[in-house]
C-alpha cells in the first residue's frame, strides 16, 4: 500500500483542473504534464504499446499471460479534476490509524470533515485517511482511479503467474467537463469491456447513472447610459433574477432531491445589463425526463420575456450523456463478472446507482459497457475530500480478481 500511497500523493500534486472558458483540448496543460508523467511510468514497469497522444489521452497494454483469445478487459480514469473548486497547490494531508471523529483541516479551521455528515467514518476507524488542507480540493476524482489502475498494471507485470487476458489502461482528460471521450476510438481501445474507476466508498458496483443534458441560457437586454434609460433600457440583469426565482426548487433541484429524483440545477452567471449567460444542468435517470425539464425551461423563458418587456431569452439544450443502465444489458457479464471478484474476495457487492455521469456513461452508449466501480472517493469537488488508502487497496485487489474471472471466460 505504501507504494499506491506515494502514486496517489505524486498525482494529486500537479493541478489538473478542467476548464470549460478553454478552448483548447485538453483544456488545462497540467492535464498533459500528469499524462507524460503516466505514460513514462508505464513505460518502465513494462507495459506494452504505450502512448501518451496528442490529444493528451494515454493507452497501455498488460499482454494476457494465458491466450490472446480472451475477452479484452479495459481501465479507465480521468486526469482531470473539477474547476467548481481549485486544484492548484495540493497539499494532502495523510492521517495513518485515524482514531474516529472530527477532522479539522489545517489551512483552514472552519473546514471540518464531520462524522455527523460522514457517516462512513465510522468503520474507517484504524485506516489511513488522506485529506485536503482545507484550501483546494483534493483529487480523489479521479486520481484515485487513475493510481488504482496504475498499480493494477504494476502488480500484473510483476507477477505473470496471474492468468489473465489481454488489459487495456486508458485515462483520459476533461472528464469533469463532459468532453472525457471526445478523442476515444474504441477500435483502438479494442476491448470487450470496460470499467470506470470512479465511485465512492467500497463494495459498490454503480449500473446506472443520471442522462444529462446541458441548457445554455441567454438572456438578452438593451444597454443605454441610465441617464437617458426611461423607457429605453432593458436590464438583462432583472429579467434573468426573475427567471432564477421561478426555477421550481422544492423536489426539483439538488438541494432538495435524492436517489432517483432528477433537477433543474443553474451554477454559473455572468453577464451585464446588455446579456447574460447562465448554465444549468438538467438531470434525470429517466431520459424521456429531461424533455420534460427542457420544456419547463423553456416555458419559464417565455414567462420571464413577457414579465420584462424587451428582453428575449434563448435557451440552447445540448445533450451530455445517457443513463449507464441504457447499455449494460448487451453484456451482462460486465456486472456480473465485477460482483463474482468481490465474492472471491470474502464481500458482497452493492449495485447502485450514481447521481452523476462517468465516462463510462459515454463508453457504454457507444457499444462498450463500462460499469463503475468504487475507489474510495468522499466528498468530490470540495475542499471536505478525503479518500482512505484501504478502500483504494481493496479496488486494487478487486481489479486482480476480475481480469482473473474475465480470464476464465471466453470470447
Amino acid at each position: 500500500m505504501s507504494r499506491l500511497l506515494d502514486r496517489f500523493l505524486r498525482y494529486v500534486q500537479i493541478d489538473t483542473t478542467a476548464s470549460d472558458s478553454s478552448s483548447t483540448y485538453p483544456s488545462s496543460p497540467g492535464q498533459l504534464v500528469l499524462g507524460k508523467l503516466l505514460a513514462e511510468e508505464l513505460q518502465q514497469m513494462g507495459a506494452k504499446d504505450v502512448e501518451h497522444d496528442s490529444h493528451g489521452l494515454v493507452w497501455a497494454t498488460v499482454p494476457a499471460t494465458n491466450g490472446k483469445s480472451k475477452p479484452v478487459v479495459a481501465f479507465n480514469a480521468h486526469v482531470d479534476t473539477s474547476p467548481e473548486t481549485t486544484g492548484k497547490n495540493v497539499r494532502p494531508q495523510v492521517l495513518p490509524n485515524y482514531a474516529g471523529g472530527d477532522i479539522v483541516l489545517p489551512a483552514d479551521h472552519t473546514k471540518v470533515i464531520k462524522v455527523a455528515e460522514n457517516a462512513e467514518l465510522t468503520g474507517l476507524i484504524g485506516k489511513t485517511l488522506i485529506t485536503t488542507d482545507g484550501t483546494t480540493l483534493l483529487g480523489s476524482d479521479d486520481k484515485s482511479g487513475v493510481a488504482v489502475i496504475m498499480e493494477l498494471a504494476n502488480h500484473l507485470l510483476e507477477h505473470p503467474e496471474i492468468s489473465h487476458g489481454p488489459v487495456r489502461v486508458l485515462f483520459t482528460c476533461d472528464e469533469e467537463i463532459g468532453h472525457g471521450i471526445d478523442h476515444v476510438d474504441l477500435k483502438k481501445l479494442a476491448a470487450d469491456v470496460c470499467y470506470t474507476l470512479d465511485g465512492g466508498g467500497h463494495d459498490e458496483i454503480d449500473t446506472e447513472t443520471f442522462s444529462a443534458d446541458l441548457a445554455a441560457i441567454t438572456v438578452r437586454g438593451v444597454n443605454i447610459h441610465p441617464s437617458i434609460g426611461k423607457g429605453r433600457l432593458v436590464n438583462a440583469l432583472r429579467a434573468a433574477g426573475t427567471l432564477l426565482e421561478r426555477l421550481p426548487r422544492e423536489g426539483m433541484s439538488p438541494e432538495t432531491t435524492d436517489g432517483r429524483l432528477g433537477f433543474l440545477h443553474p451554477y454559473t452567471i455572468e453577464g451585464g445589463v446588455a446579456e447574460v449567460k447562465i448554465k444549468c444542468l438538467l438531470r434525470d435517470f429517466d431520459t424521456a425526463g429531461l424533455a420534460v425539464k427542457a420544456d419547463l425551461l423553456r416555458k419559464l423563458a417565455q414567462e420571464v420575456e413577457t414579465a420584462h418587456p424587451g428582453t428575449r431569452i434563448e435557451v440552447q439544450v445540448i445533450k451530455q450523456y445517457r443513463n449507464l443502465g441504457d447499455g449494460l444489458a448487451q453484456e451482462p457479464r460486465a456486472v456480473a463478472f465485477a460482483q463474482e471478484a468481490h465474492r472471491r474476495l470474502g464481500r458482497q457487492a452493492k449495485l447502485s446507482i450514481i447521481r452523476g455521469g462517468t465516462d463510462g456513461s459515454q463508453l457504454t452508449e457507444r457499444g462498450l459497457p463500462t460499469p463503475n466501480l468504487s475507489t474510495g472517493e468522499h466528498n468530490p469537488h470540495s475542499p471536505l475530500e478525503w479518500t482512505c488508502l484501504e478502500e483504494m487497496d481493496f479496488a486494487r485487489q478487486v481489479l486482480v480478481e476480475l481480469v482473473q474471472v474475465w480470464g476464465e471466460s471466453s470470447k
